[in-house]
């Protein structure tokens, strides 16, 4: 995760690049982006926008990955958050990433069951240029037209990959190579029918990715954008300031994860443009509405989590004290149970888990089905796939090779260790545990393993499909979570001890 200084007392003037039209009062862009089903800051950002109310013109957009990620999504398949966001009155939301963990049609049902604006400008049926939701809405406050284009980043294509296909065919795409050129259109479009603000709503991201489509590469691409809303890495950024293709500075500005803060933009009557970031924590206001909408939500949540799992005598850690993403570039313990789990259940050779598919972090005390599924969110079952050691190998490189950045395709571990060379990109004394004689052994290129996983990362995108093509000899129908649960009940007897409280050496970093 990048850092960066939340500085309520800062504030980002971006440049006016286009003629500001007069009014007499000030509009107010509030926004938020990868909620992933923190649903309590839903009544305090509808509280803060109502409040602002009273003195500007206000608004409301999202920036993508709000349906899954937490509780309220997985054991609703989002319908849950869909309840809620239906009375946050969004003047527009794009799609994030995670938006595709389900099929297209059954995400079109939440969105329509949301009733808001949705924009994405590069996200289209195969080999066309139409976006398949609007690429841009304008709204206007007073006398002032304000455009939201939105922008979904094209790793989606790769990381939840099920859901642009029907079998073997194709039928959606995101626009890798030409995803700057649709947004620029989009902007060329709104400003056209009278837009005087062009503000993105984007999940890309500010970090470098397999696609080279960012948030700061947009920016030096395009022009006519006056501010970028960001999404997808996570980060906490009040302002990142970006030369755009006319070299004209433009701010990018993102939230971070789970309502840490909201965002607001502020566009005065004589055309400044400023933003903060808010805590959530904060804010002491509430929407009545939203919160009985989320009350309710929680008390179904409670009917089905609250079942006391196990006792832990540890912390299940995934971060570390700075808020890096750990089980995304190195070993954690989380990592260690959550492998050994699918290993165990499942009887096979190797286990492998994505960093990205384990979400939160829990303290040491009582998990309840609720914690569980907080860690393991998704609707993913474990599966069992042959795969040579030379496409394990393979693996290993390919999913390591951004280190030292953070990817949601760090494989954690069990019955395998290695070793990854962060400066040359490589990985060496890869071993295997031997069953037999529960001794670790060279993994030899010709021979076939038998690996557990979860079907995201054989059919689904994972692991850069290097497993897409493996024979699959168990196709389990259990989630996840579940497969978790029945290793902690029926192995660890209810109890996680200090065998898991420090990661378990499968893993060895060398950054020089």
């Amino acid at each position: 995760m990048r850092k960066a200084a939340l500085l309520l007392t800062v504030t980002a003037l971006c440049h006016l690049l286009y003629a500001k039209p007069a009014d007499d009062k000030s509009i107010v862009i509030l926004y938020e982006n990868d909620v992933h089903c923190a649903i309590d800051g839903y009544q305090k950002m509808a509280g803060l926008r109502d409040r602002i109310a009273d003195t500007a013109y206000v608004a409301v957009v999202g920036c993508g990955d709000f349906v899954q990620g937490g509780t309220a999504g997985a054991i609703s398949r989002g319908q849950y958050v869909a309840d809620i966001m239906q009375y946050m009155d969004y003047a527009a939301i794009t799609l994030g990433n995670h938006e595709f963990d389900y099929p297209v049609a059954h995400t079109a049902k939440l969105l329509k069951h949301i009733g808001v604006p949705v924009v994405s400008a590069n996200f289209t049926k195969q080999g066309k240029n139409k976006p398949l939701y609007k690429p841009f809405v304008i709204k206007r406050f007073g006398k002032t037209k304000v455009a939201f284009v939105g922008a979904s980043t094209p790793t989606t294509f790769y990381t939840e990959a099920a859901a642009f296909y029907n079998g073997d065919k194709q039928v959606y795409e995101m626009h890798e190579k030409d995803s700057y050129v649709l947004i620029q259109k989009a902007v060329n479009k709104a400003r056209k029918k009278g837009a005087q603000y062009v503000v993105v709503l984007s999940h890309l991201g500010e970090d470098p990715n397999q696609t080279d489509v960012d948030s700061h590469g947009l920016v030096r691409n395009t022009t006519g954008i006056d501010i970028v809303l960001d999404g997808h890495t996570h980060s906490v950024v009040l302002h990142d300031t970006v030369l755009n293709k006319a070299g004209k500075p433009v701010v990018v500005s993102e939230t971070g994860t789970a309502f840490m803060n909201v965002g607001k933009l502020l566009i005065t009557p004589d055309g400044r443009l400023t933003n903060t970031l808010i805590p959530v924590k904060d804010i002491p206001y509430t929407n009545e509405r939203v919160r009985l909408a989320t009350d309710s939500v929680k008390q179904l949540m409670r009917e089905l989590t609250q079942r006391v799992v196990c006792h832990s005598d540890v912390a299940l850690r995934l971060f570390d004290a700075e808020g890096n993403q750990l089980v995304r570039m190195e070993e954690t313990n989380t990592g260690d149970i959550i492998c050994d789990a699918y290993r165990i259940i499942s009887g096979a050779d190797i286990a492998l888990a994505n960093g990205g598919g384990i979400r939160k972090e829990k303290f040491a005390g009582d998990l309840t089905y609720g914690d569980i599924t907080d860690i393991l969110p998704y609707d993913n079952n474990l599966w069992v796939v042959e795969a040579t050691g030379a496409t394990l190998l393979e693996l290993l490189r390919r999913c390591t090779a951004l280190l030292p950045l953070e990817d949601g395709f760090f494989p954690q571990v069990s019955g395998m260790r290695y070793t990854v060379h962060v400066k040359d990109h490589t990985v060496s004394d890869v071993e295997v545990l031997n069953r037999t004689t529960g001794e670790y052994e060279p993994i030899q290129p010709q021979k076939t393993y038998s690996v557990a996983t979860i079907d995201y990362c054989v059919t689904g995108g994972g692991f850069y499909d290097i497993l897409r093509n493996c024979k699959v000899i168990y196709r389990g129908d259990r989630l996840y979570r579940d497969v978790f649960v029945d290793y902690i009940e029926k192995h660890l007897n209810r109890h996680i001890t200090n065998n898991y409280a420090e990661p378990q050496g499968r893993i060895r970093i060398i950054k020089n």
